[in-house]
Parts: structure tokens; C-alpha cells; sequence
């Protein structure tokens, strides 16, 4: 009897996380593409931007709340939140303008993630912080 009962919670449990995910995926109207990826290298407090172009493929006019982050293990940059309105099979590209952080750790790693309503991508670009200091040999003597 505890075998049926099992059986039958499973069951149910199954069903209801086929049908939240399909009901997410329907309310998926807003398309975030990355055609290009990388590493760019800068360093702290070095200037950067970030353009990403949004696509509504749902048949109603749309509007999101958009921000770019990069996240890494040591650094963190949030870009200022963007309202964006897109009638349907439209498309737009936002842009953000960031700066490195001065206390990024050097050789550290942040990658590029959007953010919209309660949805997110993460995209393949990442910062990768170098050292702004170069040593350069001036002179030598052996004798």
C-alpha cells in the first residue's frame, strides 16, 4: 500500500515540474543573443562597454526591466538598470558603460551576465583583470 502511495506523489511531483517549466518557457518572449564571446583584458579602474541586442519573438508588444552584471569570485559590477519596450519581432540594443573596480584581485575573472524581470543569461564574455604596472629593465653592469 505504501508502494501505491509512493508511486502516486511521484507521479504528481513529476507532472507539476513538466508543467512549471513548460510555462516558463512559454513566457520566454525575449530573445538575449551573444553571436561574438571573449576575454577582454583591462585593468583596475579601466573603462569598458557593454552592448547587448534584445529580440521580442512573442506576437504582443513586451517590456522588461534589463541590467548587465559581471560576476566573478572577488569582483562584482552591476550597470544601471534599463526599462526596455519592444513591439513584436522587434529588436534593440542597450548599452552600459562600466569602470574595473580598483580593488579587483589581478588575474581574477568576471563573467557577463543578463539579468531581465525574473529571468537571467549568462553570456561568454569575461573581464580578466591584469596588472597596470610593467617592469622594464633600464641598465645592467657585470663585472
Amino acid at each position: 500500500m505504501n508502494k501505491k502511495y509512493a508511486l502516486v506523489i511521484l507521479s504528481i511531483a513529476l507532472i507539476v515540474v513538466v508543467i512549471s517549466f513548460s510555462a516558463t518557457g512559454a513566457s520566454e518572449t525575449v530573445v538575449v543573443s551573444s553571436h561574438d564571446n571573449g576575454t577582454v583584458n583591462k585593468a583596475r579602474g579601466d573603462d569598458f562597454t557593454v552592448k547587448v541586442t534584445f529580440k521580442n519573438t512573442g506576437e504582443t508588444d513586451g517590456n522588461w526591466s534589463v541590467t548587465a552584471v559581471f560576476e566573478g569570485a572577488s569582483w562584482v559590477w552591476k550597470g544601471t538598470v534599463q526599462n526596455l519596450t519592444l513591439s513584436a519581432g522587434s529588436t534593440k540594443t542597450l548599452t552600459w558603460n562600466g569602470v574595473v573596480p580598483t580593488n579587483a584581485t589581478i588575474n581574477s575573472v568576471a563573467r557577463l551576465v543578463v539579468y531581465y524581470d525574473d529571468s537571467f543569461k549568462a553570456l561568454d564574455w569575461w573581464i580578466h583583470v591584469v596588472p597596470s604596472a610593467e617592469l622594464s629593465i633600464l641598465n645592467s653592469n657585470v663585472q
